[in-house]
């Protein structure tokens, strides 16, 4: 059943801040990274600064990395995805700020321009020293092979272009991402527990400025019961946005 208040929201607005979690990727068969079965609840994190520093804390990145890198590769975009590309190309979209690394909205052809990957791209490889930008699938083919983590041809170590734990955001995403929240008349976070700082803080720049909140997840959020969240829909995301887009398209 499509809820006519989501509708209604949609309709009226014209640069809606889209943000999205994990909740969004799980129909695409990729865990959440916190939930069952995610890599978390099986892997210990591997901190940034133990990556530079340690070979065998590259490996250890590498292998979890070359496990995630799998299960994205079997991955497709589903309708979330393409709800959210529909409403780009009707012109409603200000910006898609989203915490995943999969590069399922990328793959579902939200433009660049209006991406914002705050947790960065498992789709490129980056030198830690020179910066160059590699395609993954060879890397992690030769790593398979011969287990030891690969390096760029300047002799700097390769890591996905993620952010790891005790790495910085890119502050070029930040500023993106707030600039985008402070132009919204919409703000929707799709799949997020809100939990996640700071990406969770780029909602409340752009609710806090008295426009409409929406919040659709599966389960509680760190941001319920706040006096700025105008609509809170509790439920299976994909059951719940695309069939609120395509009553507007």
């Amino acid at each position: 059943m499509v809820d006519s208040r989501l509708v209604e929201r949609l309709r009226a607005s014209q640069r809606i801040l889209i943000f999205s979690g994990a909740g969004v990727s799980t129909a695409s068969g990729i865990p959440d990274f916190r939930g069952p079965g995610g890599v978390w609840t099986r892997r210990r994190p591997v901190y940034y600064d133990e990556f530079l520093a340690s070979e065998a804390a590259r490996i250890e990145y590498w292998d979890y990395k070359l496990e995630t890198w799998e299960i994205h590769q079997r991955a497709h975009p589903n309708a979330v995805h393409d709800a959210v590309v529909a409403l780009e190309r009707a012109g409603k979209v200000a910006a898609v700020v989203t915490q995943n690394v999969d590069g399922l909205h990328r793959r579902a052809g939200t433009s660049p321009d209006r991406l914002v990957e705050l947790h960065g791209t498992d789709l490129i490889v980056e030198c830690q020293t020179c910066h160059a930008a590699s395609d993954p699938a060879p890397l992690f083919a030769r790593f398979k092979a011969t287990r030891r983590a690969p390096r760029c041809e300047c002799g700097g170590v390769l890591k996905s272009a993620t952010i790891s734990f005790g790495q910085s955001l890119r502050p070029g995403d930040l500023e993106r991402a707030a600039t985008a929240a402070m132009n919204a008349d919409l703000v929707v976070a799709l799949g997020s527990t809100l939990s996640v700082h700071p990406a969770a803080s780029i909602p409340l720049l752009a609710a806090e400025r008295g426009i409409p909140y929406v919040i659709v997840n599966r389960g509680p959020t760190d941001h319920d019961g706040r006096a700025c969240v105008t609509l809170r829909l509790e439920g299976d995301v994909t059951a719940i946005f695309p069939p609120a887009v395509d009553a507007i398209i």
